[in-house]
């Protein structure tokens, strides 16, 4: 006869399984919720640009035109395991070329694929949520327009548990709420414009703002500074902090270093900054200047937690 405490746990057993289950489901963007809009190709490769896909998923050691031949390979190794850039050029079998809008929205909005598996937080869906989903078709819009690359990249390296990508809904619920941005109206128009580019689409805080044990960013600290995601170096301050940030940089001289790639000091960017600056080298000039005017406009935050 089974004894009743190992009833009671068997019943606890079960249903802590199901509110995990329930709790970590994936999200997905319905395709009924997609705006009527007819995607510019011209604000996609701005996107393009603005998010640096090329540094990540253009094959390694790419340059000029071969930027745009998407195999992915890139591979970033983390505290958490390997990851490894996936193809998203548009060949249906080896990239996205049979993702739908919705597939494809549900991935940046919700770090969900096609299968209905999370997707690892390398791929930083943290900041691509706050896009606008016009911008999102504009993107997938204009990725359709680029080479097909017939080529798949080796999987990721993950040790268990992190290998459980189940787990990852855990992870969701702290970070992910597939908000858009909203512009202060404390802020004018090209200080949002910034703020736009910098939360969103160049996710510029992922690399430059310290995490926590889990892998999420410490968002009292964000874009001070922290060790490099790959686990190898550090990335800077870009604070105005006058001391360990960029607080005695203009917001010209802010400008001038991403279009140009010098700094004030007349030395120049290193690491992968080169591939960050040579992708916002190609936005618009008032592009840049809202990025930078959107730094400089930031609350100064020590490096060293002052």
């Amino acid at each position: 006869m089974i004894r009743r405490p190992a009833l009671a746990f068997a019943a606890l057993v079960l249903l802590g399984a199901f509110a995990f289950w329930f709790l970590t489901r994936p999200t997905v963007f319905p395709a009924a919720a997609l705006p009527d809009h007819a995607p510019d190709l011209a604000n996609g490769e701005l996107m393009f640009n603005a998010g640096g896909c090329a540094s990540c998923h253009a094959a390694p050691g790419s340059g000029g035109e071969d930027r745009l031949h998407l195999a992915g390979g890139l591979a970033l190794t983390t505290p958490f395991g390997k990851f490894v850039a996936p193809n998203i050029s548009p060949d249906r079998e080896h990239g996205i070329g049979g993702w739908t809008l919705a597939d494809f929205v549900t991935s940046m909005k919700y770090g969900v694929d096609p299968a209905g598996r999370h997707l690892y937080p390398a791929f930083p869906y943290n900041s691509y949520q706050r896009m606008r989903v016009e911008d999102m078709i504009d993107l997938k819009a204009y990725l359709d327009t680029l080479p097909p690359v017939a080529a798949s990249p080796p999987g990721h390296e993950i040790p268990f548990p992190y290998s459980f990508r189940r787990g990852i809904g855990l992870w969701k619920l702290a970070y992910i709420d597939g908000k858009t941005f909203e512009p202060d109206p404390a802020l004018d128009a090209r200080h949002n414009r910034g703020a736009y580019l910098v939360l969103g689409p160049g996710h510029c805080g992922e690399c430059h703002s310290p995490r926590n044990a889990f892998g999420g960013i410490v968002a009292a600290r964000a874009f001070s500074g922290g060790p490099a995601p790959e686990g190898e170096g550090h990335i800077p301050n870009i604070t105005p902090d006058p001391e360990s940030g960029i607080g005695d940089w203009s917001e010209e001289e802010i400008a001038e270093a991403l279009s140009t790639g010098f700094k004030p000091d007349f030395d120049s960017f290193g690491s992968s900054m080169v591939d960050v600056q040579e992708n916002l080298a190609r936005l618009p000039p008032d592009d840049v200047a809202a990025i930078a005017a959107y730094l400089k406009s930031l609350p100064p935050v020590s490096s060293a937690g002052g």
